[in-house]
């Protein structure tokens, strides 16, 4: 016999395939017409079969065949690779099908609570059987997690061009922050406020939108107060404004996309310039799975109905 490694090189599924419907037919006429194939061409796989390992499978007699000692090991075997192989197959159509697929995705706490969770939101109504995996972590932290294959993609603040050489991002939408507080606050009654009149509520927002706060008070000629909150977690300040006291500078997007923020009112005043850069950072030359390529696309249209409502230019940049 040829070595085992020479053997696997040579050896071919479709002969196995084969022997296997020779053996459960009986007779290699009838695994013609069962493979819809010619008897000649049955015989030659066996043939080439019996070649490449260099031993005899079957026994022929006017009865029809039957598996000799060799060919009764190679189908048990045999057996098992089909069966694998068939279990491989459908694992990969059910990665291929969005309706049952999976994605991982990184987000910065307050992405989380926008765009992402409007994506999922229309996702899983029309797909029930999806499932969404999300992290709430830092723009830093997404990026190992990106490499190492534990995230799919990253929803993040872009602060400038990229310098990670294995990343790429892509423009979204221009977030604009919003000042939001409970339907109990006497300020949801005002048609026109001004940043001058809010100078002494209770204020919260995270520590790194600070310095946009800070400016947007400035261009107004004043001097921004300090928050009484600096909170990064989006939930503690918007749980924070719908207690009624407290006025939280949040995205704008959190209060347009669905779910609904009920217990909130956005005021009618203006943050200048407070602006945020929304994008997907994903890894450069890697295949997205199609739930992933799924959210990616519907991201696209919700980013560009953003800016059609806005009438912002549609400048998408990689």
């Amino acid at each position: 016999m040829q070595s085992g490694d020479r053997i696997r090189r040579r050896i071919k599924l479709h002969d196995l395939e084969v022997l296997l419907a020779v053996v459960k037919a009986g007779s290699m006429s009838k695994a013609a017409a069962i493979l819809n194939t010619t008897q000649s061409a049955i015989s030659r796989s066996i043939a080439d079969l019996e070649h490449t390992i260099g031993v005899r499978l079957l026994d022929r007699s006017s009865q029809g065949v039957e598996p000799t000692q060799y060919g009764r090991a190679l189908l048990r075997r045999g057996a098992v690779v089909f069966d694998e192989l068939t279990q491989g197959i459908q694992e990969v159509e059910s990665l291929s099908n969005p309706e049952v697929g999976e994605v991982r995705i990184g987000a910065a706490p307050a992405q989380s609570e926008g765009i992402v969770l409007a994506v999922i939101d229309h996702l899983s109504r029309r797909y029930p059987r999806m499932i969404f995996h999300v992290v709430a972590i830092a723009t830093p932290a997404i990026y190992e997690e990106l490499r190492q294959r534990r995230l799919e993609l990253g929803f993040v603040r872009m602060t400038g061009a990229l310098s990670e050489e294995d990343l790429q991002q892509e423009f979204l939408f221009d977030e604009r922050l919003a000042v939001v507080t409970g339907t109990d606050n006497p300020w949801v009654r005002r048609r026109k406020i001004k940043l001058a009149d809010l100078m002494n509520e209770p204020w919260t927002w995270p520590a790194a939108l600070d310095s946009l706060v800070v400016e947007a008070f400035r261009v107004n000629g004043l001097e921004a107060p300090r928050a009484t909150v600096y909170a990064d977690a989006i939930n503690m300040r918007t749980r924070l404004a719908a207690a009624g006291r407290f006025l939280a500078v949040i995205p704008a997007s959190i209060l347009k996309f669905p779910p609904r923020h009920e217990s909130l009112k956005m005021l009618p005043v203006e943050l200048p310039g407070a602006r945020l850069r929304i994008g997907i950072i994903t890894v450069k030359n890697r295949t997205l799975g199609p739930v992933a390529q799924l959210f990616v696309e519907h991201a696209r249209e919700i980013a560009d109905r953003q800016r059609r409502q806005r009438g912002d230019p549609a400048n998408r940049r990689a």
